[in-house]
C-alpha cells in the first residue's frame, strides 16, 4: 500500500472542499450545530478553509492511498513561538484502522519540527484515543495533556524528543 501526502494546490481546493462534506458528516455527531443546509442538502463547509490557501502560515494537504483520494490534513504553522496545530485531519472510513492516519500524522510532525498542540472535542473519544496513541508513540510518552474550560483535551509535545 502506497500512502502519499501532497500539498493541495489551488486547483485541488474544490477536492478538499468536497472531502470536507464527509468530514463534517462524521463530525456532526459530536457537534449538533453542524447541520445540512437547505436547499442543496450540503453542509456549509469548513469555515476557514480559504485561509489555508491565502495565509502562508497554513498548509493544506491531500492524502492518497494507492492513488485514490483518502483524506486531507490542514496544518496551522506556529508563528512567533506559538506551537504548530492540526487544524483538521480526516481519513475516510474505508482506510481507517490500517495505520494510514498514524503514518500521515507522523509524516506531518516530521515536516514541521518544533512544538505542537493537538486538541479534540470533549465527546470525540475515538479521536482522543487516536491522537493519544499517535503522540505517545511519536514522543515515547514525552507529552503533556490538559483540558480547557470546555473539557476539550489538548496534547502538547515537541518533535525534538524524537
Amino acid at each position: 500500500m502506497r500512502v502519499e501526502l501532497s500539498k493541495a494546490t489551488m486547483a485541488e481546493k474544490p477536492i478538499v472542499d468536497n472531502l470536507s462534506q464527509f468530514y463534517l458528516y462524521e463530525f456532526s455527531q459530536y457537534m449538533p450545530s453542524i447541520r445540512l443546509e437547505e436547499p442543496r442538502g450540503l453542509y456549509d463547509g469548513l469555515p476557514d478553509l480559504d485561509t489555508y490557501w491565502d495565509d502562508p502560515n497554513r498548509e493544506p494537504f491531500l492524502l492518497r492511498v494507492d492513488g485514490e483520494l483518502a483524506g486531507f490534513a490542514l496544518v496551522k504553522k506556529g508563528v512567533a513561538g506559538d506551537p504548530h496545530q492540526m487544524g483538521e485531519f480526516f481519513v475516510i472510513e474505508k482506510f481507517g484502522g490500517k495505520g494510514i492516519g498514524t503514518m500521515v500524522a507522523t509524516q506531518i510532525f516530521d515536516m514541521f519540527p518544533g512544538n505542537w498542540l493537538i486538541h479534540e472535542m470533549w465527546n470525540n473519544y475515538r479521536a482522543q484515543a487516536f491522537w493519544r496513541r499517535v503522540i505517545n508513540d511519536y514522543t515515547d510518552g514525552h507529552y503533556d495533556e490538559y483540558y480547557d474550560d470546555q473539557q476539550r483535551p489538548f496534547q502538547k509535545f515537541s518533535t525534538s524528543v524524537r
